[in-house]
């Protein structure tokens, strides 16, 4: 259903049963996906494409021109892909010509007031809580979950199944399965609850912990972890997705515990 104080473009792609509710707009070269529900007062500018069955709550202003001075007006989009959840005042801006999208995953949801700038790539299953602010270019993994009021520095990458502690400041890579937490932002353990909840079993979460214990604990040293990891574990799906992630960081991943 469209309401009659919508504003929707008739040069939108518009699916089955979508909702657009008062007072929002919609602009031309614009797709929704089939199920989606606009909610009132949200603005949803050309070269967006959102998924099946989202929910986009008031406020939200999606594919929007980036704040990147280098910006010169090209034709680029933002996507958002299904199941996906943007409450209230979350911006998203379109992409410059580095990668030419800023795109979001399936069922992520973005908190309120969280801000994606250009060129982000977002994987699936994203949490992003209130106030969260993502800088250009940054890559978050599948399951990441980042607590309220983190800020990512442009062009980090967060590991899958990363866990952020609340008002962080991520100034360097973060590997996958661990979290994060304190000021600079280091190494605080293994994520083991969110591991389980996602179907890891015991011993594979028990390797995960001994990687990072080589690593950052009996190491001061990434790099000699990395080599003791090689060296001394045995090796595994787990083992070459943290030794890869660590080893072409371009930034440098996050320090140990101090």
């Amino acid at each position: 259903m469209i309401s009659k104080l919508a504003e929707v473009s008739n040069k939108a792609i518009i699916g089955e049963n979508v909702t657009i509710s008062s007072f929002s707009t919609v602009y031309e070269d614009v797709t929704i996906g089939k199920g989606t529900k606009i909610h009132p007062n949200v603005t949803i500018y050309p070269g967006t494409t959102i998924g099946e069955n989202c929910e986009v709550f008031p406020g939200a202003v999606i594919g929007i021109i980036p704040q990147d001075l280098k910006f010169n007006g090209e034709k680029t989009t933002v996507e958002i892909g299904n199941n996906t959840i943007i409450r209230e005042c979350v911006t998203i801006h379109r992409g410059t010509q580095d990668k030419w999208c800023t795109k979001i995953g399936d069922n992520c949801l973005l908190m309120t007031y969280v801000h994606i700038a250009h060129d982000c790539q977002i994987g699936n299953h994203v949490i992003l809580a209130s106030y969260t602010g993502i800088s250009g270019h940054v890559i978050i993994n599948d399951y990441a979950i980042l607590e309220g009021k983190v800020a990512a520095q442009q062009f980090v990458e967060i590991g899958e199944h990363s866990f952020i502690g609340g008002a962080s400041l991520i100034r360097k890579d973060v590997p996958p399965f661990i979290k994060a937490a304190r000021e600079p932002l280091t190494f605080a353990g293994v994520n083991s609850v969110g591991l389980r909840r996602r179907g890891y079993n015991e011993e594979k979460i028990r390797k995960i912990e001994d990687i990072y214990r080589t690593i950052y604990i009996q190491n001061s040293n990434v790099s000699k972890g990395i080599q003791q990891v090689k060296d001394s574990i045995e090796k595994s799906e787990e083992s070459d997705q943290i030794i890869s992630f660590i080893e072409n960081s371009d930034k440098g991943v996050i320090r140990g515990m101090i």
